[in-house]
């Protein structure tokens, strides 16, 4: 208890700080929520969307999708435009342009522009989720780093978490329209935040923008992302093929480019190069998660969507209680270990899913999600202190983008192997008592597939880890 007090305590001393360490945890905390909820919120949304707008099921499909498109490309070149002209001015840019989108996108009067104003959205986002992380890194010194990324993921996942809930809630009795009003207020406090900060972070200052390295990496990550979603047809086959050809085009060109968009000499640093991939496994592993026990909970246990929500909601509940605590233990200890010890239990958790059946107690299940979560949140913050501070600070833009990408690229790599096994299993029918022990087993599957996931992860955390030097001087 008493340590426990002297945690909390410690952390009431750390926010209290009146300088630019306080303006940057207010916005990474901020930013970090916005993005999240307002991605998980509008899925909430979209039915009632569709249905004032007279939305088809294409267009609609694409509210979501072209958010996470932009977001995907964009990412690393404008970590690299942020290294070049400024963190702070960017992420400012950033700020601005997705309070405005999200203004005008509640007065929407068709489809077809809430589909162009979540474009503009996910250029913002792009410009936010390059920076939040090498903000915070640019601002605090190695032995406060994790503590603070851990406040600017809690963040995240509190976003994460009232997603849904929250949307719903505004959605049923406001209408679809106000949760992009929500988001309103809170970007403006987040510009207010930033313009407090003193310095400005612009350690490539005068090289040289690669255009041609950045198109390139355009025509790599966007046939992968349509291509995995389109799984297992013939045409996805074949844009994964097209984006795995640009991504070796993307390689050579880089490899020759004066002023690269992404340097590939970051990827000989094991420090970065494997917790980078440790990032993409984790994510392709435990983001179906929640996708898969979704579909379990209401069609095997009968669960209403509200209360399978609710349920689910405890993971993520666990990974925001969490998350700056393992930040303070990253700061204290080796973050390889406590990365570690996360990824096991992820793994550990995973694999216990893998016994699931339709007499399984929803206590297990609660359990099994909180240990999960429990992982999430020291695997998250000591991952992300590892790959920033692994490389020189004018490549702090360009690794907390590398983050987001993979953190993202994971997402859809996993929501593609889960369907893809799912297919397999049942085809294109509809859940139902007839298919119901076919789709069970492809529950089954894909979680032994993710916890194996995860041993290869932890694997690549220990390796990358090993290769850290973290100067606590600095």
């Amino acid at each position: 208890m008493i340590k426990n007090s002297r945690y909390w305590k410690s952390i009431r001393d750390f926010l209290s700080i009146n300088d630019s360490r306080s303006y940057a945890l207010v916005l990474a905390a901020l930013a970090s929520f916005l993005t999240p909820f307002v991605g998980s919120s509008i899925t909430i949304a979209l039915p009632e969307m569709a249905s004032q707008l007279s939305m088809n099921t294409f267009l609609l499909g694409w509210i979501p999708t072209a958010y996470l498109l932009v977001l995907t490309v964009l990412l690393v070149p404008l970590g690299r435009l942020s290294d070049i002209y400024g963190r702070k001015n960017i992420f400012r840019m950033g700020i601005i342009l997705f309070t405005i989108s999200s203004f005008l996108a509640g007065f929407s009067p068709t489809g077809e522009v809430v589909l162009v104003l979540r474009i503009i959205q996910g250029i913002g986002s792009a410009m936010i989720f390059a920076n939040v992380n090498a903000i915070v890194v640019s601002v605090f010194p190695v032995m406060e780093r994790g503590k603070a990324l851990g406040i600017a993921i809690t963040g995240a996942y509190i976003g994460l978490f009232l997603g849904p809930v929250l949307g719903g809630i505004l959605t049923e009795n406001l209408g679809w329209r106000s949760i992009f009003f929500f988001n309103v207020p809170l970007g403006i406090l987040t510009v207010y935040a930033v313009s407090k900060l003193k310095e400005e972070w612009a350690e490539a200052a005068g090289e040289k923008f690669d255009i041609k390295g950045t198109l390139i990496l355009a025509g790599c990550i966007i046939p992968l992302i349509i291509g995995l979603s389109q799984l297992p047809d013939l045409f996805g086959m074949i844009l994964i093929m097209v984006g795995l050809i640009m991504g070796i085009i993307f390689y050579k060109f880089e490899s020759a480019e004066p002023s690269p968009l992404f340097d590939l000499k970051l990827f000989k640093n094991r420090a970065f190069s494997f917790n980078s991939l440790a990032t993409l496994i984790s994510y392709t592993a435990g983001y179906p998660i929640i996708f898969l026990l979704s579909l379990y909970l209401q069609y095997a246990l009968g669960f209403n969507p509200q209360s399978a929500g609710l349920i689910l909601a405890v993971q993520s509940l666990f990974i925001a209680f969490f998350a700056s605590y393992a930040g303070r233990l990253s700061d204290e200890k080796n973050p390889r270990t406590i990365a570690g010890v996360g990824m096991v239990l992820i793994a550990l958790g995973t694999l216990f899913l893998s016994l699931i059946t339709q007499e399984t107690s929803i206590w297990v299940i609660v359990i099994l999600l909180a240990l999960i979560g429990v992982g999430f949140a020291l695997f998250g913050t000591p991952n992300t202190n590892m790959v920033i501070s692994s490389v020189k600070k004018e490549y702090y833009g360009v690794a907390s983008a590398s983050i987001s990408t993979m953190r993202v690229m994971g997402q859809i790599m996993g929501m593609a192997m889960a369907l893809l096994i799912m297919n397999l299993y049942i085809g294109t029918a509809n859940i139902g008592p007839t298919n119901m022990d076919s789709f069970i087993s492809s529950v089954k599957v894909s979680f032994i597939l993710f916890a194996v996931m995860c041993a290869v992860a932890l694997l690549f955390t220990w390796k990358g880890g090993s290769s850290l030097n973290l100067d606590k001087s600095d």
